[in-house]
C-alpha cells in the first residue's frame, strides 16, 4: 500500500480521530477535499472471507476520455456522480489504476487481448484513424476465450478496433454487436470522423444495414444495455458497454441546435468539424459526465431489477486520461501523454457475491491485468500461443494474496514510461530521462533521477527490454 493510502485510512489512525482530522491528513498529502471525504468513508482493501459463488456475469463499462478526477469520489469539486459514487461504496475504488495506453484504440487492444498494444499491428495505431488496420479476427480475445468457456458475449457502443469488411466485434468473439466502429461520432446524427453514418447492429460484412436511430447516442446505448441485461440468459454473460461519453463533440442531451451546426459543417466538408474545437466548456463537460453517471445508474438499476446483481461483477473505468475540460488535479498531462493524467483512470469494481464494499485499493494495476483477472474468474484458459502481459488480480481480490512487485509498461510514439512500486520512469519527446516517486509526488514535478541514478538506469533498462519484444512503429 502506498504511504498516502496508509495515512488516510481510519485503521491507520487507530479509529480514534474524527473525520475532520482525516480530511486534514488528506490535505497534507495533496488530496482534494472530496477525495478526502471518500477516503474517510473507506477502509483499506481486504479480501472477504471465502464464500460460495458461481461464475460471475461480467458487466464491463468504459467511459471515453473520462479523467481520473472527473468523479466526485475521486476529487471533482464541481461534478456530481452519485451513481458511480454508490458503485464505489458497494465495491472497491482503485486509486492507482491505469489504462493500457493513453488513447482509445491501444487501450482497447490491451483489454481485448490482455497484451501490450505493441504486440499487434493494429495496436500500433494511436489511435486507429483509417481502414488499413484493426484487431486480427484470428487473435484470441477476452470475448472469444469467454465464449469458449460457455459465456454469452455482447459489445454495445464504441468498438474502435478496425472497420468492415475485415474487422468487427462479431469477427472477434462477441456474439452480438450494436454500436459504432470509429473513434467518435456526432451524438444525434451518428456521423463519424469521415462524414459516414456510423451506427450498426450485427455488422459482419461490408454493406450490412445501418441501424437508424437519431436520438441522443448515450440514451440509445443505455436502453440497449438494459434490454440485454433483462433478457433471459441460460448461461453467464459478458457485456462490454462502451459509452462515447464524455468524448467530443461537446454535446449534451437536448443540444440539437449545436448538433445541427456540427452536421452542417461535416456535410460542407469542413475538416475536423467533429473535433468541435470552438465549442464546449467546463459547464458542458460537467453536464456530459453527470449524464454518463445517470446512464450508468439506469443500467445498474436494470441489473438490480433483473435479480442478477449479486452474481454480476461490474467494472467501471475510462479508456484513457481526460481531455480538454477534464478535472485531473493533482495529476499532470492528459489524453495522449504518458504522464499520470494521460493514463491514470478512475476504476471501480463490485461483485457482491465475493467482494465486500466500502474499500479502497492503492495497488498499481492496469488494463491487461483485468483481462487476466476476468479469464481466471470465468474459468477460461488463455491461449498459450498468445501469452498475456497482464497479471490476474483474482488471488488478491478473492484470497488476499499479496501482489508481487512488478513493472507496468507503456510505450507511445516519442514517450516511454514504466512503473515499479512507487517509482515511475518517464521520458517524454526528446528527453530527458526522469524518475518520480509517485507516493510522494503524483503530480510528477520532483525529478529524482539525480538522487537515484542506479534506480533510474535499472528502470530504463527494464523498459528497453520489454520494448525490444514489441513490433516497431511503421516509418513515416
Amino acid at each position: 500500500m502506498s504511504s498516502y493510502g496508509s495515512q488516510l485510512s481510519r485503521r491507520a489512525f487507530g479509529g480514534v480521530v474524527g473525520a475532520s482530522a482525516t480530511a486534514a491528513a488528506a490535505a497534507a498529502v495533496g488530496l482534494p477535499a472530496t477525495e478526502a471525504r471518500a477516503a474517510d468513508e473507506e477502509r483499506p482493501f481486504r479480501a472477504a472471507a471465502p464464500r460460495r459463488a458461481k461464475r460471475p456475469n461480467i458487466l464491463f463499462i468504459l467511459g471515453d476520455d473520462l479523467g481520473w478526477a472527473d468523479l466526485s469520489s475521486y476529487g471533482a469539486p464541481h461534478i456530481k456522480t452519485p451513481n458511480l459514487d454508490r458503485l464505489a461504496r458497494q465495491g472497491v475504488r482503485f486509486t492507482d489504476a491505469y489504462a493500457g495506453s493513453s488513447t482509445c484504440s491501444p487501450t482497447r487492444f490491451s483489454l481485448y487481448t490482455g497484451r501490450y498494444p505493441g504486440r499487434t499491428k493494429g495496436g500500433l495505431a494511436e489511435p486507429i484513424a483509417d481502414r488499413s488496420v484493426g484487431l486480427d479476427p484470428d487473435h484470441p480475445t477476452l470475448a472469444s476465450l469467454l465464449r469458449d468457456a460457455g459465456y454469452a458475449t455482447a459489445l454495445i457502443g464504441k468498438w474502435h478496433c478496425g472497420y468492415l469488411p475485415d474487422h468487427s466485434p462479431t469477427k472477434s468473439g462477441w456474439d452480438e454487436f450494436f454500436g459504432n466502429f470509429g473513434g467518435a461520432l456526432e451524438y444525434y446524427s451518428k456521423l463519424g470522423l469521415g462524414g459516414e453514418y456510423d451506427l450498426f447492429e450485427g455488422a459482419v460484412k461490408e454493406g450490412d444495414a445501418e441501424y437508424k436511430d437519431l436520438r441522443y447516442y448515450t440514451r440509445i446505448l443505455t436502453e440497449r444495455a438494459g434490454d440485454y441485461i433483462r433478457r433471459a440468459h441460460d448461461r453467464p454473460w459478458l457485456l462490454n458497454l462502451n459509452f462515447t461519453t464524455p468524448h467530443w463533440p461537446w454535446i449534451a442531451d437536448g443540444d440539437e441546435e449545436e448538433s445541427a451546426e456540427i452536421v452542417r459543417r461535416i456535410k460542407a466538408g469542413q475538416e475536423g468539424a467533429l473535433w468541435h474545437q470552438d465549442g464546449g466548456s467546463v459547464a458542458k463537460y460537467t453536464e456530459m459526465v453527470e449524464d454518463l453517471d445517470r446512464s450508468v445508474g439506469q443500467v445498474l438499476g436494470a441489473l438490480r431489477r433483473s435479480g442478477q446483481e449479486r452474481d454480476t461483477l461490474v467494472f467501471f473505468a475510462s479508456d484513457n486520461g481526460g481531455e480538454r475540460f477534464s478535472y485531473n488535479w493533482p495529476l499532470s498531462g492528459n489524453k495522449g501523454s504518458l504522464k499520470e493524467g494521460g493514463i491514470r483512470v478512475p476504476t471501480l469494481v463490485r461483485w457482491p457475491a465475493r467482494i465486500d464494499g466500502g474499500q479502497v485499493s492503492h495497488e498499481p494495476v492496469y488494463t491487461p491485468d483485468w483481462t487476466a483477472t476476468l479469464l481466471e474468474l470465468a474459468g477460461a484458459r488463455p491461449d498459450p500461443a498468445h501469452p498475456l502481459d497482464g497479471t490476474s488480480l483474482a488471488p488478491y481480490l478473492l484470497r488476499g494474496a499479496e501482489l508481487a512487485e512488478r513493472e507496468l509498461f507503456w510505450r507511445v510514439r516519442g514517450e516511454r514510461a514504466l512503473r515499479r512500486g512507487k517509482w515511475k520512469y518517464y521520458c517524454g519527446k526528446g528527453g530527458p530521462d526522469q524518475l518520480f516517486d509517485l507516493a510522494a509526488d503524483r503530480r510528477e514535478q520532483a525529478d529524482r533521477s539525480a538522487d537515484e541514478p542506479e534506480l533510474l538506469a535499472e528502470l530504463k533498462a527494464a523498459w528497453e527490454r520489454t520494448e525490444g519484444e514489441l513490433l516497431p512503429y511503421p516509418q513515416g
